[in-house]
């Protein structure tokens, strides 16, 4: 038995709402009944996240990996915010800079998290190395 059967139906749905544009619009519209302190409340929880996460990065020794580690959690808040804007917010130029945002934002945290987990290169290795595994690679 397929085990991902049950999510079939919901991906469809979803996938419905994502296409359809008098859905997008009702789903849009049932968001702005929260109003403008809901998404306030949105936009100051992605920061309070943020801040938390930033704040919780000890420093790894390397301004690389630092600057990568504190930028994660930034993209995430800016992704956060935007989606934010894009059920609350009516303005058609904010809603299309939001989705960029999203994109945008999304595709560099990806690549940001390929950087941390790749393979260190060999001059990282070297500064790692012991002195006595240093001579022995010479």
């Amino acid at each position: 038995m397929n085990k991902k059967a049950p999510c079939l139906p919901i991906f469809l749905a979803l996938s419905l709402a994502a296409t359809c544009p008098a859905l997008q619009s009702d789903l849009h519209s049932h968001a702005k009944s929260g109003g403008p302190k809901q998404a306030w409340r949105e936009y100051m929880s992605a920061m309070d996240k943020m801040h938390a996460t930033m704040a919780s990065v000890e420093s790894s020794g390397s301004p690389d990996l630092d600057f990568t580690r504190l930028m994660l959690p930034h993209h995430q808040a800016a992704i956060d915010m935007a989606k934010t804007e894009l059920l609350y917010g009516q303005d058609p130029q904010l809603r299309r800079l939001a989705q960029e945002i999203v994109t945008d934002q999304q595709s560099e945290i990806e690549l940001m998290q390929l950087w941390i987990h790749r393979p260190p290169p060999p001059s990282e290795k070297a500064d790692k190395a012991s002195p006595q595994e240093q001579k022995r690679e010479q």
